[in-house]
């Protein structure tokens, strides 16, 4: 009897003992949680998860063409003519393309980023010497000197000075039909009678000396657009 007693007492005596263990291990936690509230950091974790990286989307390359303002055989023409004269043009981003097949009636000055396709068009003239019936259409060109005539070709935008005809840029002629420009005074300047009211009350452009003349308005975007060292193509195709 006195064994049983004594088992008996020694597991309650270890049953107790575990509860009080248990317990003491217990308070410590119910304590700090009592006496510190859990917060937004409590619950973000210690390191940003990685970023899922996106997945790559294939993108297809922008035209070199501008197909809702330059035709597509003269856009070719072109740029077979920026390839032909590269080592004489150093900035290849842009090219400016005169349209000299449309009517002065109609924005036909092209300024075309390569890279992205964009364009932006302007009204132009044409020279005297080509349209002597002033009927608003390039009859001919001509690199002649004194013949008053817009050339056909490549040329390359020079320098900028102020003329008779105010603030202009020279152009360099990069072919056998344009190469007297530099001589004639072939430039990209600024006339009264390029400005769009001609439109309204002509129906067309007055006519040059045979340079690029734009409206009054329109000048310093030409010239901020088309820079020094980049290419004007004018032809009629």
């Amino acid at each position: 009897m006195t064994i049983h007693h004594d088992m008996a007492r020694d597991r309650r005596a270890i049953l107790k003992n575990g509860l009080v263990l248990v317990g003491a291990l217990a308070v410590p936690s119910a304590v700090s949680a009592a006496a510190r509230k859990i917060t937004q950091h409590d619950l973000k974790p210690l390191r940003d998860p990685p970023v899922p990286t996106p997945a790559v989307q294939r993108v297809a390359a922008a035209p070199i063409t501008s197909p809702r303002v330059v035709r597509p055989d003269l856009m070719r023409r072109a740029v077979a003519a920026l390839d032909r004269h590269s080592a004489r043009i150093p900035k290849r981003d842009r090219i400016v393309i005169a349209d000299m097949a449309a009517p002065s009636s109609q924005p036909r000055f092209h300024f075309v980023d390569l890279a992205s396709g964009q364009s932006k068009s302007f009204l132009v003239t044409h020279g005297s010497g080509s349209d002597p019936a002033h009927t608003g259409w390039l009859q001919r060109f001509s690199n002649d000197p004194g013949s008053n005539a817009t050339s056909e070709g490549a040329f390359l935008a020079s320098n900028y000075y102020v003329g008779k005809h105010g603030n202009s840029q020279r152009l360099l002629g990069l072919d056998p039909t344009n190469d007297n420009a530099l001589s004639r005074a072939i430039v990209v300047h600024s006339a009264w009678y390029a400005n769009k009211d001609m439109i309204k009350s002509h129906g067309q452009l007055g006519r040059s000396q045979g340079c690029f003349a734009v409206g009054e308005s329109d000048l310093d975007q030409v010239f901020a657009m088309l820079g020094s060292e980049r290419m004007i193509y004018a032809a009629k195709v």
